[in-house]
Parts: C-alpha cells; sequence; structure tokens
C-alpha cells in the first residue's frame, strides 16, 4: 500500500480517530481517557483541531492542555506517569506509521514526543507546587 502524508484536516481527524480508537481499548491508557471523555465526538474534533493547528498552523485552536492533563492527573491521584506517555507515543506512532508517512507524517512524531516530555514534566512540576 502507498501511504501519502499527511495533507488536511481530513487527514488529522483520520490519524486522530484511528489513535484514539487504539488508546480506549488499550488496558493501560483506555480507563484514563474512558473515565474522563464523556463526548467522544467532540473531544475528536478539538484533538482535530488541535493537530491541524500545531501541523499545518492554520487554524485557532481554543484550549490549555497542560491544564487539562494536570487536572486528570489530579482527579486519579497522581497516578500518571512515564509508561503512560510512553504507551501513548508508542500507539501514535504506530497510527502514523500505519497510515502515513512523509514530512508531515515525520514532524506529527517529532511533535507529540515534544509535547509528551512537556506535559509529563509540567505534570511532574504541579504535584511539587502544590
Amino acid at each position: 500500500m502507498i501511504k501519502k502524508d499527511i495533507k488536511n484536516r481530513e487527514d488529522i481527524f483520520q490519524l486522530v480517530s484511528k489513535f484514539y480508537e487504539k488508546v480506549r481499548n488499550d488496558n493501560v491508557l483506555g480507563p484514563f481517557f474512558n473515565k474522563t471523555i464523556n463526548d467522544w465526538d467532540a473531544h475528536l474534533q478539538h484533538l482535530t483541531t488541535f493537530w491541524e493547528s500545531s501541523l499545518f498552523l492554520k487554524t485557532k485552536y481554543n484550549g490549555n492542555p497542560l491544564e487539562a492533563h494536570v487536572k486528570v492527573d489530579a482527579e486519579r491521584n497522581n497516578n500518571i506517569n512515564e509508561l503512560h506517555f510512553g504507551l501513548w507515543l508508542n500507539l501514535w506512532f504506530q497510527t502514523i506509521d500505519e497510515l502515513f508517512e512523509g514530512d508531515y507524517a515525520e514532524n506529527a512524531k517529532r511533535r507529540a514526543r515534544k509535547m509528551g516530555t512537556f506535559l509529563y514534566l509540567k505534570i511532574f512540576e504541579a504535584r511539587t507546587s502544590n
């Protein structure tokens, strides 16, 4: 199968939808997400906008991922750890590799790696500042 690069919102929606299907079914990650997200259709659209903004720099994302993740961590008794971020990142890379190849696909991997590191460090920092 010849893969194409990520080119538009529809491609991002496909990526985000397939990825979160895996996340929701994952034994470790699924419980975090399935207990937190009530409206998956809206959440997938929201995340599609986030990644569209991140990759193409042409849409306006309204949200605060750091605040959301710190809140979820606190609600889960500070149980989010490096294993969760590693699993999340591995599923993200796996999904990209299944669907796409090219510069934007590689950029989506780099941005996810940076974002995961940033979020994990900031979650840990929030724990020590309370």
